[in-house]
């Protein structure tokens, strides 16, 4: 045992086995006890002096020290370490330990359940959530994966896609085939992403390991997990819209304009908007309770009613508006360079629209029964779904042109409220069902994309401590906390800088890819990935893998004079043109530098040819030292032992 666990040590007696050989020593004395506090995990071994027969060792240095009240007493270097074997089975004993402070007691009960066994470097890298999913959770198949992007695909954003697309000057069918076009290639990257996930059963923060290092990863999983925060606190303020016209469609008097409000001028928000907000956001908590392998009956659920849902409002706008609009008919306002570079900036806008799902895919990938079931499922229901909600979305803005008259209203959610404003009761309760479904939509988009993945992530940041479960509801606190509706009023650049932050996201997804795909050729060594020896071949240099954060930077740097442009810093008209390109250009790049430093620098741990040896291992006390045969893990497999026997304390 080394010197540094032996400065964590103190001695304990046993409590009794007077009849038991292994508690006395020649000198007819109670052998001492040792318990080591490697986080929460015990490791006990019996301390036996050197003039012990039973050692081995015939030289007799020193009488034991004395103990101290209680049964306390200091480690010495005369005294030898011996693991307990299966001898413990035969001994009752408790331990005996000085009383922890209240912070510690504290700090123990926020603790989450680990395997035991683990060192704290290893408890800082594994917990139950960040393990290989254990083949009894392994529950999603292909169909489950199509129910989840057919429920992911109905939301509002998605319904808006075209809009901009419209507005900048192409037709509806171009603008349609910019969506198409966008979400095939958003379908094949996240297909990409999620076979690692769905061949070794891990999720996005463990992937990164293997690319960033073992220490390196958190800068991507923090990354992530802020994103993912902002954007859950930005989502729930639009389900709090949907909240709002269901409150409204049973009670007109729940009217912003007219209920008084006691928010400040220029907030933002109103009181009827916050308590609508809040009321979403508060219903939304227990779907964040359930493991993400059981949320999916959510979106099989969601699957079914909301696409229901939004034909319903298609065909009644249609039907009120005596047809489909001026938008079908209208040509292309734009033509040449334009138009080809409006068609560009459509397909761009469409990727980033997924590039965080990208990268976080393996989070739900890694519950698939089979690598295959998240293949196909996912590369064929990504661009029709999301491609069918956007042709709503163009029909029902085209046909509110008709029925108000003058430009289309775009959002849905504002055409619903002139639909309340100017109907009876049947009309009031047709908004309040297809509001009830626009609001599951929201909500199973922020589960999806916002509060498992930055549970996910902040598990990867602390997992002694959290969970994804807590994580998740950490992200919910977060989203509320930030005053959402105040972001959005106080910048108009916000939701820009929201969208154009996929070219931070496209860099570590190239990074990803590249690692996996190109230079380890799907080899992983599973164990390894949650292991912190400096020898360990995910380790690098100090936890990080230089090669990958300067091919990270180098997919940033191309992109960044172009992406100050999008918040609203004028810049040179070839930075813009490069930034059209923004998701392509971060991705290429990174991909491409990273493959190459590979070359130069090789990395550890890779394969001459295609090898995916998937995952065999869910016992990480197995796993951490099949490599080794050290002391320390003797120490781990001895207790390991001795409480399966449950004689251990």
């Amino acid at each position: 045992m080394s010197a540094a666990h032996q400065a964590q040590s103190f001695c304990v007696r046993l409590r009794s086995c007077p009849d038991d050989p292994l508690c006395t020593s020649i000198l007819n004395e109670p052998l001492p006890v040792v318990w080591v506090e490697l986080g929460d995990p015990l490791f006990t071994c019996v301390v036996r002096h050197s003039a012990d027969p039973s050692t081995g060792d015939g030289t007799a240095i020193q009488q034991p020290p004395p103990l101290e009240a209680g049964g306390r007493g200091p480690l010495t270097p005369t005294f030898h370490f011996s693991p307990v074997l299966h001898e413990i089975e035969d001994s009752s004993f408790a331990i005996m330990t000085e009383k922890p402070s209240a912070f510690r007691r504290f700090a123990d009960k926020l603790a989450v359940d680990t395997e035991p066994g683990l060192t704290n470097a290893q408890l800082m890298l594994t917990n139950d959530d960040l393990k290989p999913v254990e083949p009894e959770r392994r529950q999603w198949g292909p169909w489950n994966f199509v129910g989840f992007w057919v429920a992911d695909s109905f939301n509002i954003n998605t319904w808006m896609i075209s809009s901009s697309m419209i507005v900048g000057g192409l037709s509806w069918w171009q603008s349609w085939l910019c969506v198409w076009i966008g979400y095939a290639i958003s379908g094949f990257f996240i297909c990409l992403t999620g076979r690692i996930g769905a061949t070794y059963h891990i999720g996005f923060p463990v992937v990164a390991r293997s690319s960033f290092g073992i220490w390196g990863s958190l800068w991507p999983v923090l990354n992530r997990a802020a994103m993912a925060c902002v954007w859950y606190g930005v989502q729930a303020y639009i389900g709090g819209h949907c909240v709002y016209l269901m409150i409204r469609a049973i009670w007109t008097s729940w009217d912003r304009n007219t209920i008084p409000n006691t928010f400040p001028e220029g907030s933002g928000t109103k009181t009827a908007d916050y308590v609508s907000f809040f009321i979403f956001w508060f219903c939304s908590l227990p779907a964040i309770w359930f493991p993400v392998h059981k949320v999916r009956h959510l979106f099989t659920v969601k699957a079914y009613f909301v696409p229901v849902a939004g034909i319903a409002f298609l065909i009644w706008a249609v039907v009120r508006a005596g047809g489909v609009g001026p938008i079908v008919r209208q040509p292309a306002t734009i033509s040449g360079s334009a138009l080809a570079w409006e068609f560009v900036k459509g397909i761009m806008s469409s990727i980033a629209n997924f590039a965080t799902l990208i990268v976080n895919d393996p989070d739900f990938s890694r519950f698939a029964n089979k690598p295959r079931a998240a293949l196909w499922s996912q590369l064929f229901t990504i661009p029709i779904g999301f491609a069918f909600t956007s042709f709503i979305g163009i029909i029902v803005s085209s046909a509110s042109s008709i029925i108000y008259g003058g430009d289309p209203i775009w959002d849905p959610l504002v055409l619903l409220e002139r639909f309340i404003d100017d109907g009876g009761s049947a009309q009031r309760f047709g908004v309040f069902v297809i509001a009830a479904a626009f609001s599951l939509a929201q909500l199973g988009t922020n589960i999806a994309a916002n509060s498992v993945s930055a549970g996910t992530d902040m598990t990867a940041l602390l997992p002694r401590w959290l969970n994804i479960r807590r994580g998740g509801y950490i992200c919910a606190a977060v989203g509320l906390a930030m005053c959402p509706y105040n972001l959005l009023t106080s910048s108009n650049q916000f939701t820009t800088y929201l969208s154009a932050y996929s070219v931070f996201l496209s860099s570590i997804a190239g990074v990803m890819i590249s690692d996996y795909y190109f230079v380890r050729r799907g080899y992983l060594e599973v164990k390894e990935l949650y292991d912190a020896r400096k020898s360990g071949p995910y380790f690098f240099s100090y936890g990080i893998n230089w090669r990958a954060y300067a091919a990270y930077i180098g997919g940033i740097v191309i992109n960044v004079v172009g992406f100050a442009g999008a918040v609203g810093t004028p810049v040179p008209i070839g930075a813009t043109y490069v930034y059209n390109l923004n998701f392509f250009c971060g991705f290429i790049v990174s991909a491409g530098l990273y493959w190459g430093l590979c070359k130069i620098s090789p990395v550890p741990a890779t394969s001459d040819k295609w090898m995916e040896v998937g995952d065999e291992i869910n016992d990480l006390r197995v796993a951490y030292d099949r490599q080794s045969g050290s002391q320390e893990y003797e120490d781990e497999v001895v207790m390991d032992r001795a409480k399966d026997a449950g004689k251990v304390v």
